[in-house]
């Protein structure tokens, strides 16, 4: 028999696994409490569609190469389809620095490098469109799940069988034999396992930071700026994170993340005027957004609430669950810094299509699952964890005025800032290799943990700062308080509030 798969939420998450799975012949549905998208339009559909299960859609989003190989490989139907509406892909040339282009010899594995942009929306609607033509995925939009229909085993595990819930303002029920929890970082369906018997154990830390975005387009006739001829459009200033993020249909947005720490800038940023003036202050930003270039499109949107998690449904190596598979912000948060939600929630809906092609049996399928997930995703939600803790100590030691970091902080950050930093922007063979880590198609530290390029840092690491100098990248924007001044806010309340223990 064909076993049935019912999916929580058809957010990114969801459309994801149903591309995984269609191709094994099981009849899948997708229930989503949101409605569909208003139009096939990209511009409709971004400005007006209430997809409030998804907070975070008018963020800038990109599919690393790890989720795009993915589309590429088994549905090229939809990655045309997505590049007809309009989205973009950026490829590994576009990553060399001034020294390194000159040169530039393209290897056949380059175009592994290459990420997919647009707007979140246009992403969302090409796909789900895609996954609505497959004969065997049904999309059942206005089902808000209330609740898990479970039932605790003689044995203690809760087999999960179906949801429960209104579609259509009438209450419905809904089984199958094997539940897939996409609803996303809101969703509540996985708390419920804790009451009914499965204490599964989490770990939850701020990501010590929020994003803003705000998104533009450009003029009639106007193109984006040469990103060679003007400083780069990101950048990291300590007290703000900053990037431009090519859109489809001549859009782009900007985001700027802020810590939690700068209580100041990140309440002043909301405005659309501080905002902008802030782009203006950045010197890789301002060609971006000057007005005969471009117009600013509706607010800004902010988005909080960054918590790294990462859950368990298996633990000693047994199954807490049966028939049920969390994915996504679901089961795996982090910090969406190097954007690796979308290709968290596709690599997983892969895992599963592993894991069930190779076993019918339900507690090995469970712990098949948990298994394949620490191997292919823990090694990059840790490294991102520890990034997010030391950028957390960075922006309180950059409110302390009297702070000194010690002789090994010293040495580490010139290990990264003189070592590492102008390695990667002289060796182009060293760029590949930690961009292979960045797309999740390596070990996100294995790059660094090659012998070879760690005497190639050292090497440049010693030369000194005056020798490599062509290699530093020129300055991305101004100091926090002249920044904070010219913005007309109050560069020392958050200062003082650190002060006093706040």
């Amino acid at each position: 028999m064909t076993e049935s798969v019912l999916i929580i939420g058809a957010g990114i998450g969801g459309l994801c696994t149903a591309l995984a799975l269609a191709p094994t012949g099981r009849e899948i549905t997708l229930i989503e409490r949101d409605a569909p998208p208003p139009g096939d339009d990209p511009d409709q559909v971004f400005h007006e569609w209430k997809h409030t299960g998804v907070g975070h859609l008018r963020q800038s989003h990109a599919f690393l190469a790890r989720l795009r190989s993915i589309i590429k490989r088994d549905h090229p139907r939809l990655m045309q389809e997505l590049l007809d509406m309009g989205v973009r892909e950026l490829t590994f040339d576009a990553m060399l620095s001034d020294l390194q282009r000159d040169d530039y010899i393209p290897e056949p594995s380059d175009a592994e490098l290459t990420i997919i942009t647009s707007r979140r929306t246009t992403l969302e609607l090409a796909m789900r469109r895609y996954v609505g033509t497959l004969e065997n995925v049904t999309i059942c939009s206005g089902f808000l799940v209330r609740r898990l229909i479970t039932e605790k085993g003689v044995d203690g595990v809760v087999n999960v069988r179906g949801v429960s819930g209104d579609s259509d303002g009438e209450e419905t029920s809904v089984t199958a034999d094997i539940i897939v929890d996409a609803s996303g970082k809101n969703g509540f369906t996985i708390d419920q396992l804790k009451v009914d018997g499965a204490d599964f154990p989490e770990e939850a830390e701020s990501a010590g930071i929020l994003y803003f975005t705000r998104h533009y387009r450009l003029k009639p006739g106007m193109d984006e700026p040469s990103r060679i001829d003007n400083p780069p459009p990101s950048g990291d200033l300590g007290f703000v994170k900053f990037g431009v993020f090519p859109g489809d249909n001549g859009c782009f947005s900007i985001t700027m993340a802020v810590p939690e720490v700068e209580m100041e800038l990140r309440k002043a940023i909301l405005n659309p005027d501080i905002f902008h003036e802030m782009t203006q202050l950045l010197p890789g930003l301002a060609p971006w957004t000057d007005s005969e270039r471009s117009d600013p499109v509706g607010r800004v949107h902010g988005m909080g609430d960054l918590i790294s998690r990462w859950r368990d449904l298996v633990v000693d190596g047994k199954p807490l669950t049966r028939h049920y598979f969390a994915l996504g912000d679901t089961l795996i948060r982090t910090n969406p810094l190097y954007g690796r939600g979308c290709s968290f929630a596709a690599v997983s809906g892969q895992v599963l299509r592993e894991t069930l092609e190779a076993s019918s049996d339900p507690d090995a399928r469970t712990v098949a699952y948990h298994q394949r997930l620490l191997t292919e995703l823990k090694p990059y939600y840790l490294n991102q964890r520890a990034q997010d803790r030391a950028a957390i100590k960075r922006a309180r030691q950059a409110l302390t005025p009297d702070y000194k970091p010690g002789f090994r902080a010293r040495l580490m950050q010139g290990f990264f800032d003189d070592g590492v930093r102008i390695a990667l922007r002289y060796d182009t063979g060293m760029l590949r290799d930690a961009m292979r880590g960045f797309h999740m198609l390596e070990h996100p530290n294995k790059w660094l943990g090659k012998p070879g390029n760690f005497a190639k840092v050292m090497y440049y690491w010693a030369r000194g700062p005056k020798r490599n100098a062509a290699a530093y990248p020129p300055k991305a924007g101004p100091e926090r308080n002249e920044m904070i001044k010219a913005l007309s806010l109050d560069y020392q309340a958050d200062i003082d509030r650190i002060a006093q223990g706040a």
